[in-house]
C-alpha cells in the first residue's frame, strides 16, 4: 500500500465524535473493571486497585522513539513506545519486572499529559504510537486518543500486548488501532499458571489474537516497508520448549500462513527465573533453530529478520540529530 493512500482509522471515528462515545464506554468499565481476563470487579475510578495495581490514571514509565522493536514498526526514526507500569500479568521472568509489577513506583500521568507525549513523538518522526502493554489502561488510552487526534496526531497506533485481553476490551478498540503486536506466551495451562499467574492464558490468547486478526487481517506494509495495518505476532522461545512453539505455529497458520511473526530468541532468565530450575538458564541455539523449523513446517511464510547494524545505525542517526 501507498502510504499517502494510507490514514488511521481512529480518525474517521474522531470525525463523526464516535472515539468519544468509545472513550465514554471505556471509562464507565473502570467502575467494575472488567477490562480484562481477571475481572476483578474493582472501582478504579474511586482508587481501589485489582491484580494490576493502576488506578483511575495511568502511570507511563517513559515515552521516546524506539529502535529495537521489528524493522516495519521503526522505520527510518524509531517507533514512538510509550511505556505503561502495571501489567495483567506476573511472568516470572519478566525482564521490566520493576515497572511492570511495581507500579506505584512510576508517577501518575494526566490524559492531557498522554496525549502530550502522543503528540511529542509524532514531532520527533517516529512513524506510529507504539502502546506497550496496555491492556489495563485502554480507556485512558482511548481519553487521551481524544484529545491527540483532535490536536492533530494523525500516525497509526501500535497495541503492543501480552494478549492476555478480553473480547469487549477488544472491541472498544475495532476501528481505532491500526496494527496489534500479541505475544503468543504459554500454549500449556499448567506452565501458564506457574510463570504468568494465569491458568487460562493459553485460551484467552487465542480468542484475543483470532479477534484481532479479524479486526485488522495480516500486515501491510508501505512502499518503504513500513507497517501500516495489520497483526504482527511475537513468540519467544523458552528453553525446553516450554513455550509450544509448534502449537504456536499451527495456530497461527490456521488463521493466515501469511501472518507476520518475530520467533525471539532473547530469553533469559530475569527477575524470579533464576531460582526456577526449568527457567534458569539462557536458550540454546539448538532450540532457536528447531523453533525456525517449526515455523517453516507449520507453513509460516513471513518471519521477521533482524538487522543489528541498522538498528545501531538508526540509533546514531536519532542521537546525531539531538545534539
Amino acid at each position: 500500500m501507498n502510504s499517502q493512500d494510507f490514514r488511521p482509522a481512529y480518525l474517521g471515528l474522531v470525525e463523526s465524535d464516535g472515539l468519544a462515545a468509545r472513550a465514554e464506554r471505556a471509562l464507565a468499565a473502570l467502575q467494575e473493571c472488567c477490562l480484562c481476563p481477571r475481572n476483578c470487579g474493582v472501582d478504579r475510578t474511586r482508587g481501589e486497585l485489582g491484580f494490576c495495581q493502576v488506578g483511575r490514571r495511568v502511570r507511563v514509565d517513559s515515552a521516546a522513539p524506539h529502535f529495537g522493536e521489528e524493522s516495519p514498526l521503526v522505520g527510518e526514526h524509531g517507533s514512538g513506545a510509550v511505556f505503561f507500569a502495571g501489567c495483567n500479568l506476573h511472568c516470572v521472568f519478566c525482564q521490566n519486572y520493576e515497572i511492570s509489577q511495581c507500579p506505584a513506583s512510576v508517577a501518575e500521568t494526566t490524559a492531557q499529559e498522554l496525549a502530550d507525549a502522543m503528540l511529542a513523538l509524532q514531532q520527533a518522526g517516529c512513524g506510529n504510537i507504539n502502546f506497550v502493554t496496555p491492556s489495563h489502561v485502554v480507556p485512558q488510552i482511548l481519553e487521551a486518543l481524544v484529545l491527540a487526534a483532535k490536536a492533530g496526531l494523525n500516525i497509526p497506533l501500535v497495541y503492543n500486548t501480552s494478549s492476555y485481553d478480553a473480547l469487549s476490551t477488544l472491541e472498544l478498540l475495532d476501528g481505532v488501532v491500526d496494527i496489534y503486536m500479541p505475544d503468543a506466551k504459554f500454549m500449556s495451562r499448567d506452565a501458564s499458571s506457574r510463570f504468568c499467574a494465569a491458568p487460562d492464558y493459553p485460551d484467552r490468547a487465542r480468542e484475543a489474537i483470532a479477534a484481532m486478526h479479524a479486526q485488522v487481517g495480516d500486515l501491510v506494509l508501505d512502499e518503504k516497508g513500513r507497517a501500516l495495518r495489520g497483526v504482527l505476532v511475537r513468540h519467544l522461545v523458552m528453553p525446553g520448549d516450554l513455550a509450544s512453539t509448534r502449537e504456536w505455529m499451527d495456530f497461527l497458520a490456521s488463521l493466515s500462513t501469511n501472518m507476520y511473526v518475530n520467533i525471539m530468541d532473547q530469553y533469559r532468565p530475569c527477575h524470579m527465573a533464576g531460582g526456577i530450575e526449568e527457567l534458569s538458564r539462557h536458550l540454546s541455539g539448538e532450540e532457536y533453530s528447531a523453533a525456525l523449523t517449526s515455523a517453516h513446517e507449520a507453513g509460516i511464510r513471513r518471519l521477521d529478520e533482524r538487522n543489528p547494524a541498522r538498528v545501531l545505525e538508526l540509533m546514531e542517526r536519532f542521537f546525531k540529530r539531538r545534539q
